[in-house]
């Protein structure tokens, strides 16, 4: 089955060959060896081919999770329409003749306004945006979701989000830290602030305390080694940011050092998984960036700056006035210039744009590539997820 046997997700089911019952008569070996090959969008396909190919479709966990053919690259978009998903497999980046799918969300009356807090071993985890109460789990491609129960209330809280999985106590675990209404941002200074966290396959959250760090809003945190890593804001009296680990089995909170040497020992950055070891992506003038791997966990002097990208304007870009993107979309205020998204499996940086277009950059040469697919939305930002068919109720046993 070709890799762009994609069908949209809301209103299309695919077309079953009518010879569909001579796929059982494959040995399992070479159907588990043909769906391991599969893009996700053409693996649900082969969920309905035949019941063999439905049973082995149904254990994705037997194949590798971060496995490079499921990954695709999910757009949450803002404008011209509100709050729409959209989907590309992750092997069409460089096959431009591919366009993007719409995810139906069965939950939107409930949450119109949502914000994508972040993707973990095939779900998304979706909030409101608007009263910070509902918070959704949702796999985008079997649409099985569940909405969490409402946690403690606060009076106008500043809510920062993460969604984990543990390695080791197969948990999946959502956080949530809510800083209350006292807290005043110019002097970063907090009057209280609450730790919360859910396990599936629960039914309450659960209070762990406080936390001494104020973490801004809108960043996706960097999942490594079981534990979520968010930046700081700066503290009164204290330029530099701290590196802010939380631990999703022991639920303890632990500061990652930084180099006392070089930009990002000063500089704004965002943190990233780059192959399972935690990296920093440094933010210098007129949009260059550094970016800096820790090649121990958890060691100081193992801080090596890897990449330098230089600055670059997508063609898309260059005729186009920056004053209406701040005019129309929530997405982009909380934006950069350009945002690391990934790193791909040859070794280019795939950069998003004033949320509106897609580089990828070459490290060896230094050339920059504008990458496009039909149907792209004009606002978007751009999530890496890992597609599966797992259900939400073996999450919960």
């Amino acid at each position: 089955m070709p890799s762009n046997s994609v069908f949209l997700l809301h209103n299309k089911k695919p077309n079953l060959p009518q010879n569909s019952h001579q796929m059982d008569n494959l040995p399992h070996d070479v159907l588990f060896q043909i769906l391991s090959r599969l893009p996700i969008s053409s693996l649900i396909q082969f969920h309905s081919v035949s019941r063999s190919c439905r049973l082995l479709a149904q254990y994705t966990q037997l194949f590798d999770p971060n496995h490079d053919h499921f990954r695709c690259l999910i757009f949450h978009s803002d404008f011209p329409i509100r709050n729409h998903l959209y989907f590309v497999d992750f092997p069409s980046l460089t096959q431009h003749k591919f366009s993007v799918k719409r995810i139906f969300t069965p939950f939107a009356a409930t949450m119109p306004e949502y914000d994508v807090v972040g993707s973990c071993n095939g779900f998304l985890c979706l909030s409101d945006s608007l009263y910070n109460e509902n918070l959704f789990i949702y796999n985008p491609f079997t649409r099985d979701y569940l909405e969490l129960p409402k946690s403690k209330d606060f009076s106008n809280p500043d809510v920062v989000y993460g969604i984990g999985f543990h390695p080791q106590t197969k948990r999946l675990k959502i956080l949530k830290i809510v800083y209350s209404k006292g807290f005043r941002r110019i002097q970063r200074r907090f009057h209280h602030s609450e730790v919360q966290v859910f396990t599936l396959g629960t039914s309450n959250w659960r209070s762990i305390g406080r936390i001494f760090h104020h973490l801004a809003q809108g960043q996706s945190p960097a999942a490594i080694n079981g534990r979520l890593h968010w930046v700081s804001l700066p503290r009164r009296h204290y330029v530099g940011r701290t590196i802010v680990s939380f631990d999703l089995a022991s639920e303890e909170f632990i500061d990652i050092p930084k180099p006392d040497y070089g930009s990002l020992s000063r500089c704004n950055f965002q943190l990233m998984n780059l192959n399972d070891c935690l990296s920093a992506v440094v933010y210098c003038s007129y949009g260059k960036m550094e970016i800096w791997v820790m090649e121990q966990y958890g060691v100081k002097e193992s801080w090596v700056k890897s990449f330098n990208i230089g600055s670059y304007m997508p063609k898309g870009l260059k005729q186009e006035g920056t004053e209406m993107c701040f005019k129309v979309s929530k997405i982009v205020v909380k934006g950069r210039i350009v945002r690391v998204v990934c790193v791909l499996k040859s070794g280019e940086i795939l950069l998003e744009y004033r949320n509106r277009a897609l580089v990828v950059f070459n490290p060896s040469s230094g050339k920059f590539k504008d990458v496009s697919f039909e149907g792209m939305p004009n606002w978007f930002q751009t999530i890496v997820h890992f597609g599966s068919l797992n259900r939400i109720d073996a999450l919960l046993e």
